[in-house]
């Protein structure tokens, strides 16, 4: 089997290229906010949209319920599934959902900046976050079926194919759901406020997870025109390779505190105090 995986951050338009890219590549099925796609249809899962609170769609879009993940699996293995593509905010997001599922390695990573336009992503964004809209990547009656309550829109794409042998050349159109989820309406109805200490836990939190290594010297949070800014000002141990390494930390802060609690986050700038000496193991001495 050959995994393929297209990352980028929560609202860049995944979705709604994933159909695109899925045809470019040729991979018939699609893994996508806990759904198993294939073509036009649902083939199983449970869709994060459907989730009333943004912990809920994130625990569905991990597939961290036995019963919802082993659905997914054991399609996957009926189906004998050769190709598949996941999505997801991060490397770190679909590594772990190959694992999840009981896939092999990922074979390719696709970002959504390697087919989406600044200004696509850009209108992308502006969609989901102001207008709160989400996409399926199926036709409408199939997500009717069991998501009536969230179905707002569908969209037609026409995707302009290569020539066949014969010299005809293919071209199809692919639809796509328009959904709004409750959360959004939750979060439409009233602001969400964070504390400066409860903000301050989580980015800890955060860094033990991604980098135990790290020491956090000071942490300064304040409010923007477009979501919190934050500073912060760490220790790194001599030999961590820094441009690569917190980068990655940063997006994975910004996106855990985004996704469990609808926090906007505006700027996250990570300074560098000291470079530490790593803590060297004693030497045994070797018994006579």
């Amino acid at each position: 089997m050959h995994v393929y995986a297209l990352v980028g951050k929560s609202g860049t338009g995944k979705s709604f290229r994933a159909k695109l890219l899925a045809e470019k590549i040729g991979v018939p099925y699609i893994v996508d906010d806990g759904l198993l796609i294939h073509d036009n249809a649902i083939l199983a899962g449970r869709s994060a949209k459907q989730e009333k609170n943004y912990i809920s769609a994130i625990k569905t879009a991990l597939f961290t319920d036995p019963i919802h993940r082993q659905s997914v699996v054991q399609m996957i293995q009926e189906k004998k599934i050769k190709k598949i593509l996941i999505l997801g905010t991060s490397e770190k997001m679909v590594t772990k959902l190959a694992e999840t599922l009981e896939l092999p390695p990922i074979s390719q990573i696709v970002t959504i900046e390697e087919i989406a336009s600044q200004k696509d992503i850009e209108n992308a964004i502006k969609s989901r976050f102001e207008e709160g809209k989400h996409v399926i990547p199926v036709p409408a009656i199939e997500v009717k079926r069991d998501y009536a309550q969230i179905l707002s829109d569908s969209i037609r794409i026409f995707f302009k194919g290569g020539n066949h042998p014969d010299g005809v050349q293919k071209a199809r159109f692919f639809e796509k759901s328009v959904v709004q989820p409750s959360y959004h309406e939750q979060k439409k109805g009233g602001t969400v406020t964070i504390s400066e200490a409860a903000l301050t836990q989580m980015i800890l939190h955060c860094i033990d997870e991604q980098d135990g290594e790290i020491l956090v010297r000071k942490i300064k949070v304040k409010m923007g025109r477009a979501g919190y800014c934050i500073d912060l000002f760490i220790d790194v141990p001599y030999g961590k390779t820094l441009a690569g390494e917190l980068h990655e930390l940063r997006t994975y802060i910004q996106d855990n505190i985004q996704k469990y609690t609808g926090i906007m986050i505006d700027t996250l700038e990570i300074s560098v105090d000291n470079i530490s000496q790593r803590k060297k193991e004693p030497v045994k001495k070797a018994k006579k």
